[in-house]
């Protein structure tokens, strides 16, 4: 059995190695991606999952456009750490697939009108467009099978400020709106499922390693040099294997980029395990909580914070990923995309 799953992305690096993830899930109806303004601009996350879809000579997708800016205000983007088009040294091949005639936040909710209680929603950018979603259908925590975000840092650093975590920071309205709409929600019938929400705390366990990649590369029987640290900035990959090029030239920049932050020559694969957790729930261990999102805060704007003993004596609004068996999670990640992958040769 397939499971309905729509995809909200801001596409960057770790965001197309997800939709990768996506695409090579035989339990996955992918039936729709909106594109959401974060790592880069809209424009060019459009252009990142056309090209995605050309690349992996994927069926007609519908992909929609977002919201050129947060709700409330100025758009911020990532370019040092995505590259200057997102996906660090990768170029996809042009493309002459369309948008939607719709935008995002309707594109949420006609998928979830079409696949009433089965829809499963996933969103790795800024919550910008499931805020404007839910602006229009305030019901539509009630048609969805599950919602899993990533986005935040519970007792944990930021990665954008020192407490904040860059999806939420780019449109902390949008995502105090989301966590609002869910907290509302305990009286409607059917009763709506706590969507799941997996901040750094648990994200930056998930670190894609040049040993890693180059199991990748062997699962998908493409030949490639090993990368290392030591190789001169820049080398683009020698895979013939278009995918396995495209994700070795992507997560080149996005090694250099955390080794630049003193990280190590690896990179954290934040949004893959969400596309991860929404296939399969139990690849995460959760605890239930309250969640806002502070707004005013002249140090801690975009902070999100989870209520975990009921001080506010509010009803917990999400569930938070709190532990990850990261090998689980790698070798499920290695056996679908390498597999997927060998099937472009």
């Amino acid at each position: 059995m397939t499971q309905p799953v729509f995809a909200d992305v801001d596409t960057g690096v770790d965001d197309a190695m997800a939709l990768a993830y996506l695409f090579g899930s035989p339990d996955v109806e992918l039936v729709g991606i909106a594109s959401t303004a974060g790592n880069v601009g809209v424009q060019q996350v459009c252009q990142n999952n056309l090209g995605l879809l050309e690349l992996c000579r994927i069926g007609d997708i519908p992909v929609s456009k977002g919201s050129e800016t947060p709700v409330s205000s100025p758009l911020r983007t990532a370019e040092d750490t995505h590259g200057p088009q997102g996906l660090g040294y990768a170029t996809l091949p042009p493309t002459d697939r369309q948008l939607t005639a719709h935008d995002a936040a309707q594109a949420w909710i006609t998928a979830a009108h079409a696949h009433p209680g089965e829809l499963i929603g996933l969103a790795t950018g800024p919550l910008t467009n499931l805020a404007l979603a839910l602006r229009q259908e305030p019901a539509l925590p009630t048609l969805l099978r599950r919602l899993v975000i990533m986005g935040g840092a519970f007792e944990y650093r930021g990665n954008t400020t020192p407490v904040a975590e860059w999806n939420i920071s780019v449109d902390p309205e949008a995502a105090q709106e989301v966590f609002a709409v869910w907290s509302a929600a305990w009286g409607l019938d059917p009763p709506r499922h706590l969507p799941i929400v997996l901040g750094l705390n648990l994200t930056e366990n998930i670190a894609m390693t040049p040993a890693l990649l180059g199991r990748l590369a062997t699962e998908a029987n493409a030949r490639t040099a090993p990368m290392s640290v030591l190789d001169d900035r820049g080398t683009r990959s020698t895979a013939a294997n278009p995918l396995i090029r495209v994700l070795e030239d992507a997560m080149r920049f996005y090694f250099e980029f955390h080794y630049d932050q003193g990280e190590g020559y690896l990179a954290h694969l934040h949004d893959p395990l969400a596309a991860g957790v929404a296939l399969d729930p139990e690849l995460v261990t959760t605890r239930p909580a309250t969640v806002d999102v502070e707004l005013a805060g002249t140090l801690t704007r975009g902070m999100t914070i989870a209520d975990w003993s009921g001080r506010w004596r509010r009803e917990p609004n999400a569930l938070i990923g709190v532990d990850v068996d990261p090998t689980a999670f790698f070798d499920r990640f290695i056996a679908r995309v390498g597999q997927f992958a060998r099937g472009l040769a």
